[in-house]
């Protein structure tokens, strides 16, 4: 509502983007061509079809139009009005209920009056640090619309590496026959008295939990040894 900035607009329709969303309402913006402004194409990173489809309006009551549940973004207190929540406990009771839910944000300077808030059916309170609670209108609508679609089931986390392939225990064995012979090429294990040092190593390596690739780091180290000591071994 009664938007300033022209780049909070566009970095709030960038923000809703990326969380699924794209009905994006702007009630009496400061600027009538604000969906074109050159800081709200830049800000919005790619979102224009968010701007593209954004409605403007004159007033809260012909941007909730349809709308079922009103949820009002206000710090200030107030001795009247509904009830307020943290949002992502109240958007695990109002995911289920099938209600056309809006997201109602104020002016920056501003925020909203109260006769905004008592349209609504909730008010909402970003749990923040109770010493400074001051976040930017974008970043206020990204923290919501992350919350409510993780409310609404979120999207899977699409994986960016290859799956992990881990060591076998025949691959580790291999191993540290290898160190064995290779720490013994060295000097730094005597094989008459070896005590416990190739189980503390094996316990290591479990630990570890190493994968295919680190075993042939590991193996590569030792041939490496083994090539640079004066008795010469050869890999087991």
């Amino acid at each position: 509502m009664r938007t300033s900035h022209p780049g909070n607009v566009g970095a709030t329709a960038r923000a809703m983007k990326v969380m699924g969303f794209s009905d994006l309402v702007l009630v009496a913006p400061r600027f009538a061509d604000v969906l074109q402004h050159e800081d709200t194409l830049a800000l919005a990173s790619g979102a224009t079809d968010v701007l593209a489809q954004a409605r403007i309006v004159p007033t809260l009551a012909e941007a909730l139009d349809g709308i079922t549940w009103a949820c009002a973004t206000a710090m200030t207190p107030r001795d009247f009005g509904p009830p307020t929540h943290a949002p992502r406990a109240h958007f695990a009771e109002l995911a289920p209920q099938g209600h056309r839910v809006a997201f109602v944000f104020g002016s920056e300077r501003f925020g909203l009056g109260n006769e905004d808030v008592y349209r609504c059916h909730a008010c909402l309170s970003i749990p923040t640090d109770p010493s400074y609670g001051s976040l930017n209108l974008a970043q206020a609508v990204q923290v919501l619309a992350y919350d409510w679609r993780q409310a609404l089931g979120g999207f899977p986390v699409e994986p960016r590496t290859a799956p992990v392939q881990w060591a076998d225990g025949a691959a580790i064995q291999g191993l540290l026959a290898h160190w064995q012979a290779a720490l013994v090429d060295i000097g730094f294990l005597d094989p008459a008295a070896p005590k416990k040092l190739l189980p503390r190593l094996n316990q290591l390596a479990n630990r570890a939990q190493l994968t295919q690739e680190e075993v042939h780091i590991l193996r590569g180290i030792a041939r490496a040894m083994q090539k640079l000591s004066p008795a010469q071994g050869k890999e087991p």
